[in-house]
């Protein structure tokens, strides 16, 4: 016999139809999709993805559900209780056909956002600067490991120092190209606005991007394409890393390359000037911000300035920022943050950014 509706479902939005199907009394006659939803827990120093799946009437969006947020590290034993917010529905390219990815943002239950929930204030700095249309784009480099040792490297030793992985074809230069088509396939299929990607400099490590779009759909888009990629990797029993040095020694580490821009920038070269000289002024703060671990990763070698000093130019890679060479030639455009971890978190990122860059214009 089913317990009361107060037991079994303690969200106001949650149906009936929802209760009933939850405990498994699911009528032939009612239709229905699977819903993955799927949030940023608390975890620390760097928080980690969770998702777990509803099954809701075909009639019905996604609405409040909850979860147990003392095994997440969003709450205490006796106050466990979060709720999930949906923030954007895209289809599910693994399940298919009519079944969603739901992401969410997690809340009190009085319906405030959590104090984990950095998506608020991303959308709190778009609100404030959105004349100004901040746009973003960011290059989410990874890592593949299997047991233990980045996929494809010698069980013992190291494979041949880097030079011809970068962008490379062939069977002893790349590592996991099929997980990353199916990757791309997956992203494209659930409408991300996915544009490219390219084999790394160290063997095993890749790189998709994702833009250009605005900072709050960045980080939502960023933060979906990462769970895909958790998922696809899944199947295949190989693990993705977002370490900001995932081998230590002569071996590049793992950004987040952030581009950005603003309507001005994109109009003139000396907003673009005024935007970089704006991220010096706060260089300490925006470290602090980008990543845990970015001093094993900023080290002025590598492709990278120390996280100790800024410096921007044009076509330099071991610059805190780097004004593309056709920018400069065309008078207009973007500039690119290279100190973002490849573990960062989009919103925090693009928050700061824009909240630096605009208010300097």
């Amino acid at each position: 016999m089913l317990a009361s509706r107060e037991h079994i479902c303690d969200l106001p939005s949650t149906t009936d139809a929802e209760c009933v199907q939850t405990h498994g009394i699911v009528s032939k006659s009612m239709s229905f999709y699977k819903a993955e939803y799927i949030w940023i827990d608390g975890t620390e120093p760097t928080s980690l993805l969770r998702s777990k799946t509803k099954i809701i009437p075909m009639n019905e969006d996604p609405g409040l559900w909850g979860f147990d947020g003392s095994s997440t590290q969003q709450a205490p034993g006796d106050k466990s209780d979060c709720v999930l917010r949906p923030v954007r529905v895209i289809p599910d390219p693994i399940r298919g056909e009519s079944d969603k990815l739901v992401l969410c943002e997690v809340l009190y239950t009085d319906l405030t956002p959590h104090k984990t929930n950095t998506r608020a204030a991303c959308v709190a700095a778009l609100d404030k600067y959105a004349a100004q249309e901040p746009l973003f784009g960011m290059e989410q480099e990874y890592t593949f490991f299997e047991d233990h040792k980045p996929l494809g490297w010698p069980s013992r030793g190291f494979p041949g120092p880097q030079g011809p992985y970068y962008c490379g074809v062939g069977a002893e230069f790349v590592y996991g190209r099929e997980i990353v088509e199916e990757h791309m396939e997956a992203c494209l299929e659930a409408g991300l606005a996915y544009c490219g990607l390219n084999a790394e400099v160290m063997p095993a490590q890749w790189e998709y991007q994702i833009g250009p779009v605005d900072p709050v759909t960045m980080g939502d888009e960023l933060w979906l394409s990462r769970w895909l990629l958790y998922r696809i990797a899944e199947q295949y029993g190989v693990t993705v890393s977002l370490d900001p040095k995932p081998v230590i020694g002569d071996w590049n580490g793992a950004g987040c390359h952030t581009n950005f821009s603003t309507k001005a920038m994109r109009e003139s070269y000396a907003p673009i000037e005024n935007a970089c000289a704006a991220l010096g002024e706060k260089a300490a703060l925006h470290v602090e911000h980008y990543g845990f671990g970015i001093e094993s990763r900023l080290t002025g070698l590598h492709e990278t300035c120390s996280y100790k000093e800024f410096k921007y130019g044009v076509s330099d890679r071991g610059a805190s920022v780097r004004i593309p060479w056709h920018v400069a030639k065309e008078g207009k455009g973007y500039a690119e943050d290279r100190r973002p971890n490849a573990n960062c978190d989009p919103y925090v990122v693009c928050g700061l950014i824009t909240d630096t860059v605009c208010s300097a214009n």
